[in-house]
């Protein structure tokens, strides 16, 4: 028995397909999603979301949104989502390096947290990259 796994931004389906587990980051903390799960709606924090399919680990890069998991069934709907493979991580890793420019030189509260925000995004494509498995 598998999860059925269905991951949306408002523009497009990422991902639908069955799973064997996830393990999702959430607002509190990263959660492990087995078959059986308990009903669970929470908030999907910017980070990793890691997918077991056929005994290989595959990531995606999630930024933020919420989730719900019942009955076999795991629906995730973010802001926007790439998965780890499709990342080109020269682009990624130069966005990367434009985000700290842009936090250093951010001056005010609103121009440090945007900056703060589009820091942590950088880092969750980087992420996604290097974690591939």
């Amino acid at each position: 028995m598998n999860l059925n796994l269905c991951v949306l931004t408002p523009n497009r389906i990422v991902w639908d397909s069955e799973v064997q587990e996830i393990i999702l980051s959430t607002n509190s903390g990263q959660i492990g999603v087995l078959v059986n799960h308990a009903p669970l709606a929470t908030a999907v924090d910017i980070g990793i979301l890691r997918i077991r399919l056929n005994d290989q680990w595959l990531t995606m890069a999630l930024m933020d949104g919420f989730a719900r998991i019942g009955n076999n069934e795991i629906t995730i709907l973010v802001t926007d989502a790439e998965r780890g493979s499709y990342i080109d991580p020269q682009e990624a890793q130069q966005m990367l390096e434009i985000a700290e420019a842009n936090l250093k030189k951010a001056e005010g509260k609103r121009q440090t947290i945007e900056a703060n925000l589009a820091l942590r995004r950088a880092k969750t494509r980087v992420e996604a990259i290097n974690t591939i498995s």
